[in-house]
């Protein structure tokens, strides 16, 4: 039986690792069968990892969260090739001159897992959820015939988790369709989508034989990590039976870079999968230690997304939809229309100018594409289709939902707006808002117009009912207060209903005295209430900076959240707070933003001027006394040799990672900042330590190298 497994698992590595078969589907199979009849007659000797076991034996009643030991992050993304040498610029500039490469990679369109080996032995399979917490999807993923149960070798890491992507190659999703098609069910729209919603059943059984993929393309713990490069590690993954790209590229420059982009631009539709694009990885760990990351984006890779597919329909009408702070956004209402693999029937405008530019008409032939093959928007009219008695589409005064004042909103003043004036352009039809001004497009090189004021519409009135429903949606997500059941869906069940059983946030923690009626309510049940109220009474204790997130303050996302979180301690201590130390607590936040100084100013006087207002001073009054947790520990105030220090750390260091060394720092009082000025009290050196040194040896700014750091600080 051990020596069964072990011929499976090797036929698995030759097949969806180095995709060199050795023997038929006919053979394996047999090998299977051998292996089944074995166990069926020793089932004290079938182990976990076992490749019969795959499957298991009955559904699960639902998700688990998951905590990533290591946060899955976003990738930033560029669509031309002048951005993609931006970011080149930035990881140049962040290494200070020192040799550095790319590795280079499809990306797959497909849902980004992660998988997480102890001892070799697949113990956990989760989704991305919102980065910091995903699903437990163990069940589903041990179908996946490419993800090994066990690893090969015996060099495998105590703790390996891989990152990559789950995939439906397109010619076992068009024979699944068929198959759904001839029994008559419906047939799924595109492979993307049906593995999101394949990794969601419940039942492993009906997915088993759906022929979804995996391949690798990230990593997140990984204990003892013993490869200095993401080419080396990937090479090692292969050895222990993980599937990695074989189209995987090293580029030493990004005019490298490019070529292979323009390669893969024509050669993608030859692949067995969908793809949207490339992503460009520095290869080196260490340096990507240097370069750190964002509060959502690593900053030593991005991803170049292939230009956008495009198809004509007829425009029905245009909806406006109200948000969470009162932005009324335009919303096109198409014939239903097939771009890349999915139906189309609802496209953005953006704003209001967008519909004046283009003149738009009820009736109109419109242009839609999806730009990066995911958001559709509407970014043509084709004139010589229009109907004399077409009506032109009128932007509304006043709100569509409560018709309160509608008012054009201010723009941010760190930002300049333009349009580019090419009406052939693939950013013709778009705001696109930088730092700096520019005179040309970046993608046509043609001449662009100055947008003075950001064209968005927003209703003043608070007592909106489409306002509400947004605001109550947010603070139930999982990324606010993570109130399972509470969806949309119900929300808007509740706030419609006669009377209102939901007209505020604080009221959600009044539920319970509705059970009754929330039990009468078509397609709930005492069961589904009870899992509604469970999960309310539970999201009582979330920390502080949950609740931040949740209750809508302007500027204000799970990151600057934390941060204001865990500086004050307390919500009383930070609704009496002075704008200057909320700028303080935000501070990390904001140096990470493209906002001008000015414009960071102005953040976190709108957060104050938010919380002491008499509406949501009342609102966070009633949450106390509902019994929602209003505290978090503060961040330590260390009495260390560092306390009230600005450090910078720069070159490559041999002892410390750039994370550990920052947070050796924050231990030991002092705070870790990212360039040299006059008020920088102390510069650490590493190897090839760069323009950060020279600038602090003219200020006279105190240098220490490494050991010189270890011998007064210590590691620990």
């Amino acid at each position: 039986m051990r020596a069964l497994r072990d011929e499976i698992r090797a036929h698995d590595h030759r097949y969806y690792v180095l995709a060199e078969p050795v023997v038929s589907d006919a053979v394996y199979d047999g090998l299977l069968t051998e292996l089944r009849g074995l166990e069926d007659a020793h089932p004290a000797l079938i182990t976990p990892d076992s490749p019969t076991q795959r499957v298991g034996g009955s559904p699960i009643d639902g998700f688990e969260h998951v905590v990533h030991a290591v946060p899955m992050l976003s990738i930033d993304n560029t669509y031309d090739e002048s951005q993609l040498r931006e970011f080149d610029e930035r990881v140049a500039k962040g290494l200070e001159g020192r040799a550095y490469e790319y590795v280079v990679d499809p990306k797959i369109d497909g849902v980004a897992v992660s998988l997480r080996y102890e001892g070799g032995v697949l113990v956990l399979g989760a989704t991305r959820g919102d980065g910091k917490t995903g699903d437990d999807v163990t069940h589903n993923v041990r179908t996946i015939s490419s993800i090994p149960l066990k690893l090969i070798g015996t060099d495998v890491p105590r703790v390996l988790e891989v990152r990559g992507e789950a995939f439906w190659p397109r010619e076992s999703f068009d024979r699944f369709n068929r198959a759904r098609e001839a029994a008559h069910e419906a047939v799924f729209a595109n492979p993307r989508n049906a593995t999101a919603g394949t990794l969601k059943q419940l039942d492993p059984r009906k997915i088993a034989g759906r022929g979804l993929c995996f391949i690798a393309h990230g990593i997140g713990q990984i204990e003892p990590l013993l490869a200095t490069s993401h080419d080396e590690l990937f090479d090692q993954f292969a050895k222990w039976g993980i599937a990695v790209s074989p189209h995987r590229a090293r580029a030493a420059s990004v005019g490298e870079v490019a070529d292979l982009i323009n390669n893969w631009d024509r050669e993608r539709h030859a692949l067995g999968y969908e793809t949207d694009g490339v992503v460009i990885k520095v290869n080196r760990f260490d340096q990507r230690d240097v370069l750190g990351t964002t509060s959502r984006y690593p900053r030593w890779c991005i991803a170049f997304k292939f230009a956008a597919e495009r198809g004509r329909t007829r425009l029905l009408s245009v909806d406006w939809q109200v948000g969470k702070l009162g932005s009324i956004t335009p919303v096109a209402k198409l014939d239903p229309v097939q771009l890349a693999g999915t139906t189309v029937s609802n496209a953005s405008l953006h704003n209001p100018v967008q519909i004046e530019r283009l003149d738009l008409r009820e009736g109109d032939t419109v242009v839609v594409e999806k730009a990066g093959e995911i958001i559709p928007q509407v970014v043509d009219v084709v004139l010589e289709k229009r109907q004399p008695q077409a009506r032109r589409v009128r932007v509304p005064t006043s709100c569509p939902s409560c018709d309160g004042p509608a008012v054009r909103d201010k723009p941010d003043p760190g930002l300049i707006a333009f349009r580019c004036e090419n009406t052939a352009c693939e950013d013709a039809f778009k705001v696109i808002q930088r730092k700096k001004a520019r005179e040309t497009c970046v993608r046509c090189e043609e001449p662009v117009r100055v947008v003075d004021e950001l064209p968005t519409l927003k209703c003043q009135n608070l007592a909106c009912g489409a306002q509400l429903k947004a605001r109550l949606t947010h603070f139930a997500s999982r990324e606010a207060m993570d109130i399972e059941g509470l969806g949309e869906t119900l929300i808007a069940t509740l706030v419609d209903h006669e009377p209102p059983l939901l007209s505020g946030i604080a009221e959600i923690y009044g539920l319970e005295e509705h059970e009754e009626l929330l039990v009468a309510i078509e397609g709930l049940g005492e069961k589904s209430v009870a899992n509604v109220l469970r999960g309310i009474e539970d999201s009582k204790s979330q920390p502080l900076n949950r609740l931040l997130a949740a209750i809508n303050i302007p500027n204000v996302g799970a990151a600057t959240a934390e941060l204001l979180a865990e500086y004050f301690g307390d919500l009383d201590a930070l609704q009496d707070a002075t704008a200057d130390a909320v700028y303080e607590s935000v501070s990390t936040a904001e140096a990470d933003s493209s906002r001008t100084d000015d414009a960071r100013r102005k953040v976190p006087i709108g957060i104050v001027e938010y919380l002491r207002a008499e509406s949501v001073r009342r609102m966070l009054d009633d949450l106390r006394a509902a019994g929602v947790n209003t505290t978090q520990p503060k961040r330590a105030e260390s009495s260390g040799v560092l306390s009230g220090k600005s450090v910078v750390v720069t070159g490559t260091l041999e002892h410390f990672t750039r994370s550990e060394i920052q947070s050796r720092i924050k231990a030991l009082g002092g705070k870790a900042v990212g360039s040299v000025s006059g008020k920088t009290d102390l510069v650490i050196v590493g190897a090839s330590a760069g323009s950060k040194a020279e600038k602090a040896r003219e200020l006279g700014v105190r240098i220490l190298d490494e050991e010189t750091f270890l011998r007064e600080f210590g590691r620990d």
